[in-house]
């Protein structure tokens, strides 16, 4: 199924990448595709500079391969805005991607340095979500 169905399928749906490798992006869609990742965050600065668009409780949105091609389509069921310190261990552990809080703490502390800065006062945008429909799982 290409792009362009989809979005006419889903006219309101926004695109985006996981990740910001390609590797990184196979991994947290194999996560999305298997049912183990179900929540995702974001950094409100990145929203604000549109470098990321505003998840909305309802709105499909189509997930993308590294390269472009979709990868699968989900709904956003929650959205919430807390600061990084204050992510507890239940939504931490929602994203599928570590076994624990301190795990997720690491990992997301690196993200975020490495992607336009980190402050553990930092406020992020908390995404739960579902997939919808799987149109081409990572390989």
């Amino acid at each position: 199924m290409t792009l362009d169905h989809l979005l006419q399928k889903y006219p309101n749906a926004e695109t985006f990448r996981c990740g910001d490798s390609e590797a990184l992006s196979a991994r947290l869609l194999g996560l999305m595709c298997a049912g183990a990742k179900t929540a995702t965050c974001m950094a409100q600065r990145d929203v604000e500079t549109g470098v990321e668009a505003m998840p909305k409780p309802g709105r499909r949105d189509i997930a993308l391969h590294w390269d472009g091609r979709p990868a699968l389509v989900i709904e956003t069921l929650e959205v919430s805005h807390r600061r990084f310190c204050d992510v507890d261990a239940d939504f931490a552990l929602a994203e599928g991607e570590n076994d624990s809080l301190e795990g997720w703490r690491a990992d997301h502390e690196t993200y975020f340095t490495r992607n336009g800065g980190f402050d553990p006062e930092m406020t992020l945008v908390c995404e739960r979500f579902r997939v919808v429909e799987i149109v081409e799982p990572p390989k």
